[in-house]
């Protein structure tokens, strides 16, 4: 069953500027699905064949003369010698939309984008299912908790019960656990585990060691929502703070892992400068830590930091799906502690939200905010409080409380 993706639209409004279009995310959240259904009348070109791989490395300059574009060419990633074969046939023909390239290890392959086809590509980035996703939404304007976004959001709500939270929370994101098929919680992400380590990894880290790096990925899950602290993941795992660092850029790269930016400018002395690390699938997370029930998840000591970083992610992918490849996210955290979980920002004005896991808002939870109005030159906009109350309603001034079903 194919579940719409919202950033399909995307791809359309790229496809009118570019060239190219190069959908890139992490293993099995759904690019090569999502270009095969809008592109279902075009030559599709994996390079997970052996064959085909093999003609693109040893004869890349003729291989589009068999296969013309206008084409989808999945995993390009593989063969970085048809970069320049693309950028040619776009020079010489000058066309929109001949050629929808996926992939999945971003870290070598943006490298070869930037190098050949500057200007010429639209490059996207796909995540796993969102919440509006799974609930076949279709609205697909970024988050912002603004009256205009408000009242926008209001005519596509479908209300989440509490416990279906915590089970969207604990299966995650892959398309695969949510596509009415019968998945294997546990067998499903093991395997998943297995074919990062052996297929992605390796061939971006040359990893010589299996288990360390399990042990890394492993501590990286264990700390989603909290602050980046690179000397405790290197020791946790076993490697020099070096070696972590790495591993960790290409967590990032494989759309595996986001480090949301603390805000702070010349005036904020006391502001934190360390970036706050997040799981990007609580699925994936939660096998790793071993939360092995929604119930266990809800219940543990985990709750809230799986919690935020659904949210975080949620409100990260509502971004992505609309073409912004680096939405104006931030949080706030000062010497004394004060934090702030998310900010976003527009037109310099700055508006705070605070992510709580319980259903009973109080003003106090959102008290962190006045820190904002201390800052010169800072104008604060509408806030909000995320959390599983099921109602929208006032809070404190022009703060509200949103339900989870207005992300």
């Amino acid at each position: 069953m194919y579940i719409r993706r919202h950033l399909q639209n995307a791809v359309s409004k790229a496809e009118k500027m570019f060239g190219a279009v190069l959908v890139m995310g992490s293993r099995q959240v759904g690019k090569t699905t999502l270009l095969r259904n809008i592109k279902s009348g075009l030559p599709y070109i994996t390079l997970d064949d052996p064959m085909l791989l093999a003609s693109a490395m040893s004869e890349p300059g003729t291989f589009f003369m068999a296969i013309q574009p206008p084409v989808v060419v999945d995993e390009i990633q593989y063969a970085p010698q048809l970069f320049p074969q693309i950028k040619m046939l776009l020079d010489a023909g000058g066309g929109k939309g001949l050629f929808f390239l996926s992939g999945s290890q971003q870290h070598h392959m943006m490298k070869n984008v930037g190098e050949s086809l500057a200007g010429r590509i639209g490059v996207l980035n796909l995540l796993g299912l969102s919440l509006r996703e799974i609930g076949g939404i279709d609205f697909d304007m970024p988050f912002h908790p603004d009256d205009e976004y408000i009242e926008a959001r209001k005519k596509h709500l479908a209300p989440i019960e509490y416990k279906a939270v915590w089970d969207i929370i604990h299966r995650g994101s892959m398309p695969a656990m949510s596509a009415g098929e019968e998945m294997d919680w546990q067998l499903f992400y093991a395997a998943y585990a297995k074919t990062y380590l052996e297929r992605d990894v390796r061939d971006l880290a040359k990893v010589g060691d299996g288990v360390a790096f399990l042990k890394f990925i492993t501590a990286i899950a264990a700390m989603t929502g909290q602050l980046l602290n690179q000397a405790s993941i290197a020791r946790e795992a076993g490697v020099s703070q070096p070696t972590a660092e790495r591993w960790l850029s290409i967590l990032r790269a494989s759309n595996l892992v986001y480090l949301l930016q603390p805000y702070h400018n010349n005036i904020v002395k006391r502001a934190v400068k360390t970036p706050k690390l997040y799981f990007l699938d609580t699925g994936l997370a939660a096998y790793l830590t071993r939360w092995n029930t929604p119930e266990a998840l809800r219940n543990g000591a985990m709750a809230g930091a799986f919690f935020e970083s659904f949210v975080v992610a949620e409100i990260f992918k509502s971004y992505t799906n609309a073409g912004v490849l680096e939405p104006p996210l931030y949080f706030y955290r000062d010497k004394e502690r004060n934090e702030i979980d998310l900010i976003i920002q527009r037109d310099q004005t700055l508006h705070p939200l605070e992510i709580k896991k319980h259903a009973d808002p109080k003003a106090g939870d959102i008290k962190a905010f006045a820190m904002l109005d201390k800052i010169p030159g800072v104008k604060r906009g509408k806030g909000g409080l995320i959390c599983l109350y099921d109602r929208l309603l006032p809070l404190a001034g022009k703060d509200v409380v949103l339900p989870l079903a207005f992300v």
